[in-house]
């Protein structure tokens, strides 16, 4: 198994595997709203590939993240802006690898490649008991909304810089052209910088901190 960079090469994989794992209707939900006409952050985007007995590439798992934005003036920690953050999702593994542990490989090395990058914190609409395993938690987004309808007890939240959440509140909304993203330069990353193209041991990747 492989886990690199998506390349525009595996698009039309990527959006097989996606309409089997999520159905036809996976445009209707909400987080799509805020990935319209947004580019995915290339440098998290990450696939898992296996090769046949000729050779051939098989799209075996998939993950995107997206910039977006957390409330409007007041919130944000920069004059005139919202809380700069990453949206996580759509993941997906194939179905012959599903409860491999290949979606939390994926999930763990594209987090730690985030924080690495200088990227403060995390959200996403998902499974709250299977994403508390990587720290992910209802709290840290309950004065959020979201531009549709949703479960809210999928809406979680993660701090890769502690306190980035903090007083986050207001409607998710896409990322604003040119809004800090990241720590400026000099503030030191929460994890190391990790390669998404070479086998990494589970002890380095993230983990999450306990109170």
């Amino acid at each position: 198994m492989i886990i690199s960079l998506e390349e525009p090469r595996h698009a039309a994989a990527i959006e097989a595997l996606l309409d089997r794992s999520f159905g036809p209707d996976r445009f209707k939900k909400t987080a799509y709203k805020l990935r319209d006409g947004v580019d995915p952050v290339p440098e998290l985007s990450l696939v898992a590939i296996e090769h046949d007995e000729f050779g051939n590439e098989i799209l075996e798992g998939t993950i995107r993240y997206w910039p977006v934005t957390i409330g409007g003036p007041v919130a944000g920690p920069v004059a005139g802006i919202g809380v700069p953050a990453l949206l996580l999702g759509p993941i997906a593994v194939s179905e012959r690898l599903q409860g491999g542990g290949l979606g939390s490989k994926l999930i763990r090395m594209s987090l730690n490649k985030a924080a690495a990058l200088g990227h403060r914190a995390v959200i996403l609409v998902g499974d709250a008991p299977y994403y508390a395993r990587f720290g992910f938690t209802r709290d840290l987004t309950l004065g959020m909304a979201l531009p549709g309808p949703v479960d809210l007890d999928r809406f979680l939240g993660l701090e890769l810089v502690p306190g980035a959440l903090a007083g986050a509140s207001g409607m998710v909304g896409k990322a604003e052209v040119g809004m800090p993203s990241v720590i400026p330069t000099g503030v030191a990353p929460l994890a190391m910088a990790l390669s998404a193209s070479r086998d990494i041991s589970e002890s380095r990747l993230w983990r999450a901190r306990t109170a």
